[in-house]
């Protein structure tokens, strides 16, 4: 989400005639986007804010501002503590950061703008540029969350749950594609509850309208919470040929008393209904999720039963978390907090349950042909473009990344395409090996344009 905030900032300051350099000691104006999700992500922000007087110093014209999450967390404070920092803006008055980026240079005066209201338009949206001709790129559908899980900070810094238009929504991203994306990531706290708020269509409705954009190869979307992931939903993985066989469902704890302590609003057993729907829809999905280790009140016995919850689905891939309180955050006032050194312990041992899982799921493609969307070369790419030992990079459906070559036979046909690294192409690819975190292949053909 904060990737295109970025870009949303970027498209508004254009006309002011600002335009992205490559280092802070280049720059008139910069804008630190900050997330407040865990403790640390807090502290570099204050650490990287700390490196940036010495720039003032040689610029005094240099304009740095603070946005995004911990902006609205923090507001004065960050003024307080920052002398050097001209602007503090919040989640929700991006559309207003021109102006005020105009008013710190006319008037030389420092601005605090964290106004959170449901009268603020937040879902408007400015047309990005694809400045890097990048084939997949985010695209944010709605804002803000609901649900108030007793550890997140999110309805605290996001606000309340906004669902953009869906007319909006489908403008940008045929707009994306016209300069050559093939791939979008529908962004949402709550991507299930799209809609539902407004009365407008829901987001199973949705999908269809993007699917039906030309030129658009594939769509994914995160995040999606349990409670709300409805049948239609579900049933797109078979409907959808563009939806991507992957679903990213946070689960959290595999145990129900940290679940209602949590406030996540599903059990264990409905978890595991859903899982066990998708795949009777879609066998071949694959499934990632999020744990948080070391809850507030969280036992060996919990901990044992979020280890046997991984073993039963399985999972492709996981995000594993230690517990840190936030401010705001209910959990942040529960007494029972599980020692650092624990929380370690469990982080680690997940890890290492996890990694048996990752590379089951990925050595059974191995001898198999899949669909790679090349991505452009790989970060092992050397050589000329008709070289043999050429890298390019690419992902599956299941959003997998493969690196690969191609067959000698195939090399001609690469020398006179344009692309660098053919970025956007639809290419068959034989998994010939297996890694911890991807696989390698080599390039049997294109597929025909769609």
């Amino acid at each position: 989400m904060n990737v295109y905030d970025s870009e949303q900032m970027c498209a508004r300051l254009k006309p002011l005639g600002y335009q992205p350099v490559t280092s802070a000691e280049k720059a008139d104006l910069i804008i630190v986007n900050t997330c407040a999700i865990r403790e640390k992500p807090v502290q570099k922000v204050f650490s990287f804010l700390g490196r940036l007087p010495h720039l003032k110093r040689k610029n005094p014209d240099l304009i740095i501002g603070v946005g995004g999450c911990v902006a609205q967390q923090e507001g004065s404070a960050i003024l307080k503590r920052m002398p050097h920092v001209d602007l503090v803006f919040g989640t929700q008055t991006i559309g207003r950061l021109a102006d005020n980026i105009r008013r710190i240079a006319l008037k030389k005066h420092r601005i605090i703008d964290i106004e959170m209201s449901p009268d603020i338009d937040s879902t408007d949206s400015a047309t990005p540029e694809n400045y890097n001709r990048d084939v997949s790129r985010f695209v944010t559908i709605m804002r803000g969350c609901d649900n108030y899980c007793t550890y997140c900070v999110v309805p605290y810094v996001r606000g309340r749950e906004i669902s953009r238009p869906p007319h909006q929504i489908v403008d940008e991203i045929r707009y994306l594609v016209n300069t050559g994306v093939r791939e979008v990531i529908l962004l949402g706290q709550n991507v299930n509850s799209y809609g539902k708020k407004k009365g407008i269509i829901t987001f199973a409705q949705l999908l269809p309208q993007i699917s039906a954009i030309e030129g658009l190869y594939r769509i994914r979307f995160t995040t999606s919470h349990p409670a709300d992931l409805g049948d239609d939903l579900i049933a797109s993985f078979q409907t959808d040929a563009k939806l991507c066989h992957h679903i990213h469902l946070p689960v959290q704890s595999g145990s129900d008393k940290i679940l209602k302590r949590m406030n996540r609003k599903y059990m264990r057993s409905a978890y595991l209904k859903k899982i066990d729907e998708l795949r009777a829809v879609c066998p071949d999905i694959a499934i990632t999720s999020d744990i948080i280790v070391g809850f507030p009140g969280e036992t060996e016995h919990d901990f044992k039963e979020t280890c046997n919850l991984i073993e039963r689905v399985e999972y492709d891939g996981l995000f594993v978390f230690k517990y840190s309180d936030r401010p705001n955050a209910p959990a942040a006032r529960f007494s029972d907090k599980v020692a650092e050194d624990e929380k370690q312990e469990r982080l680690s041992a997940i890890l290492t349950l996890q990694e048996r899982y990752t590379i089951k799921k990925n050595r059974a493609l191995a001898g198999s042909e899949q669909i790679v969307l090349t991505e452009g070369f790989s970060k092992q790419h050397h050589g000329d473009d008709d070289d043999a030992t050429t890298q390019y990079s690419g992902r599956l459906s299941s959003n997998k990344i493969v690196n690969f070559v191609m067959c000698s036979d195939k090399r001609t046909s690469i020398t006179n395409d344009k692309r660098p690294g053919l970025k956007g192409e639809l290419i068959r690819v034989k998994i010939e090996k297996a890694l911890a975190h991807s696989l390698k292949g080599v390039a049997m053909g294109f597929l025909p344009e769609k």
